[in-house]
């Protein structure tokens, strides 16, 4: 039988239909609560399940059918999707094949009733033993897509500034989340697809479950987060815990040594080859994989280093009547994966020999009780070559016949009979020691029995140590948690600070006393850079904040380079005003392309206070005119220079035909 150990140290849910139909009307459940020892019971509504799995977040949430919880499949994936990132769902019954709980229960010697609470309790316990398999729909990947929360639409120049803007927003809130990852100690990886003027959109790949990301998704301004959870194709089935079953094996020997370990239901388990490892490891491999039942090779006779495997293991030998030719191999191992010939050997072997005994496993199973493990009787009926019946009778512990006692009558005994009443005499000796020595093996079996219970005492000593050392451990991440949340929140307080800063200069802007130039109220706010530098950039958008749409003064404009034009571009300003120097041909030529009016400082009547400085809106806006005008001249001269070079180099080649 399977050795198991408790699973629980913490809280299990065991629920079962009370009334109503999830298909139909509002199903009620039987609810057990499970922590190893103590139960507790209640009637609830679909709801308040989902309430107390939020609020209790049990290790499992065990049942007998996992569509008592879900009507579909699609409806299942979503309750999933809902349940808290600690809870698992365990159908205790089986995987895709489900048994009754009832035959499950008797297994494990499990109390079973037929009442929803009794079967709420047996699949809790059963759970609570690591009998079952975790369903499960999702990974622990998760993908967070940063993209435009708008259309780009269609348009003109005016059209190209707008998309560039959402473009920028897009890649600006990227950065953000990349920070926000990188602070969180999370891996991830980032595929970004570039557009004119920044992002269109931005994808991480995480790995780490939604819960533990410092991202929220939704819709702000021009952007959009969204954040999927990495999906399974289907339902997946993970046993809670590796059972050790009987299997039947195959090996192929040599230089390289495969084995192929295959379930008695036909399912391949796992291949394995190797040029190093000796006897001694591939036993241990084996062994941790399951009990063979069978040991197989693929020729005859049977190799001396596959007989040592089966006597190892004290298995039954199966070898085919001639070598299994290799086409036979192929189509035997058709469905199966395998890296090498060798494994192929190994795993043809091994199909072979199930396919040989499949008849006999199938009389031997018909003959097992439901209570029963068939696997450990197909062993002892196959290797053991014991009868079906011996078998049941050994493990049913049914009592053994009493001998029978003959009479005689007492005479003259022959020297023969005096022999075989010496040798009795001395065989009753040696069961009177016999008898002695299984005593005590009664008193070590005793002493086994005290020992196991100071184990057990240990064991829960260890659980209780255990809980504490989990709530330890819950304390600690929500310490983590709370800590990233103040990171968090003194960030966004740094960045409020820094937009009272702002709103303080724009009131200082606002209250100041302009009545020597605000005539008529037609003034708008000028951002000073005094240098037409990186760092000036930078250092403007630091004090003032640089964003579309603002009138940017260069103190001095020359000497930008393309990398220091395209940033001011980025910012997408009103219009720049430029004093001190004229712009580089690069410069010029990059906020020309990118529709940035470029216009003489002197033009324009600019008035500083402090470190701000305003301007008329009506020279703005002349300015402007102008630029656009200008920027006219500027299309069709380059469009007239075009058609010149164009009929130029029509008539050279016109003339050179000609002679």
């Amino acid at each position: 039988m399977t050795d198991r150990t408790s699973a629980l140290d913490s809280l299990v849910f065991g629920v079962d239909i009370q009334s109503g139909d999830v298909r139909g009307d509002a199903p009620s459940y039987a609810l057990v609560a499970f922590d190893g020892e103590n139960v507790d019971r209640d009637v609830v509504s679909h709801r308040k399940l989902r309430r107390l799995l939020d609020r209790e977040e049990p290790a499992m949430l065990a049942t007998d059918n996992m569509y008592e919880l879900a009507a579909d499949k699609d409806a299942l994936i979503h309750f999933l999707r809902m349940l808290p990132a600690a809870t698992k769902l365990v159908q205790v019954t089986g995987a895709e094949r489900p048994e009754p709980l009832s035959r499950v229960a008797s297994r494990h010697g499990v109390p079973y009733g037929k009442k929803p609470m009794k079967e709420a309790e047996a699949a809790a316990r059963l759970a609570a033993a690591n009998v079952g398999y975790e369903v499960a729909a999702f990974g622990d990947t998760t993908r967070v897509k940063v993209s435009r929360g708008r259309s780009t639409g269609k348009g003109g120049w005016s059209q190209d500034r707008y998309t560039r803007r959402i473009h920028g927003s897009v890649k600006r809130r990227a950065r953000d989340v990349k920070q926000r990852l990188r602070q969180a100690d999370l891996d991830f990886e980032v595929d970004v697809t570039e557009k004119y003027g920044g992002y269109a959109n931005a994808v991480f790949t995480v790995q780490a479950p939604p819960t533990d990301i410092p991202v929220s998704e939704g819709r702000s301004g021009d952007t959009r987060i969204e954040i999927e959870r990495e999906r399974y194709d289907g339902i997946e089935f993970e046993p809670l815990v590796k059972r050790r079953d009987h299997v039947v094996v195959g090996i192929d020997p040599g230089t390289t040594t495969a084995a192929a370990v295959v379930g008695l239901d036909g399912r391949v388990l796992d291949v394995y080859s190797t040029r190093t490892a000796d006897t001694a490891d591939v036993i241990e491999w084996l062994i941790e994989r399951g009990r063979p039942i069978v040991v197989a090779a693929d020729v005859t006779p049977m190799p001396e280093t596959v007989e040592k495997f089966r006597r190892s293991f004290d298995a039954a030998g199966w070898t085919p009547n001639s070598d299994l030719p290799v086409d036979e191999k192929l189509h035997r191992t058709r469905e199966a994966s395998y890296e090498n010939d060798h494994q192929r050997d190994a795993l043809a072997a091994a199909l072979f020999a199930l396919d040989d005994h499949e008849d006999q496993f199938e009389r031997v199973s018909r003959k097992v009780p439901p209570d029963l493990e068939r696997g450990e009787v197909i062993s002892r009926v196959v290797a053991g070559e014991e009868s079906v019946e011996a078998v049941l009778r050994d493990l049913a512990d049914d009592e053994e016949p009493e001998e029978d006692e003959s009479e005689h009558e007492e005479r003259e005994l022959t020297d023969d009979e005096k022999q075989i009443r010496r040798l009795r005499t001395r065989v009753e000796r040696l069961e009177s020691h016999i008898d002695e020595l299984e005593s005590t093996i009664d008193e070590r079996e005793e002493t086994i029995a005290e020992y196991e219970t100071k184990l057990s005492e240990a064991k829960r000593e260890e659980r209780r140590q255990a809980r504490e050392r989990r709530e330890v451990k819950r304390l600690e991440r929500d310490t983590d948690r709370l800590q990233r949340r103040v990171d968090t929140l003194e960030a966004e307080n740094d960045e409020l600070d820094d937009k009272l800063e702002r709103l303080k200069r724009l009131w200082k802007l606002d209250h100041s006393n302009f009545a020597d130039v605000d005539i008529d109220g037609d003034l708008v706010s000028v951002k000073i850079v005094d240098q037409f530098t990186r760092d000036a950039i930078e250092t403007a958008e630091k004090q003032y904040g640089l964003a579309a749409g603002d009138v940017i003064f260069l103190r001095d404009a020359s000497g930008a380079g393309r990398s220091t034009a395209e940033l001011l571009a980025g910012v997408d300003p009103r219009v720049v005003l430029r004093s001190g120097g004229n712009l580089s041909e690069v410069a010029d030529q990059i906020l020309f392309e990118h529709d940035i009016p470029v216009a003489p400082a002197a033009d324009v009547t600019i008035q500083e206070v402090d470190e701000l400085a305003v301007a008329r809106e009506s020279e703005v806006e002349a300015a402007i005119d102008d630029w656009e005008r200008r920027a006219e001249e500027r299309q069709k001269e380059r469009k007239a220079s075009m058609v010149d070079q164009i009929i130029s180099e029509h008539r050279a080649g016109t003339r050179g035909e000609s002679r």
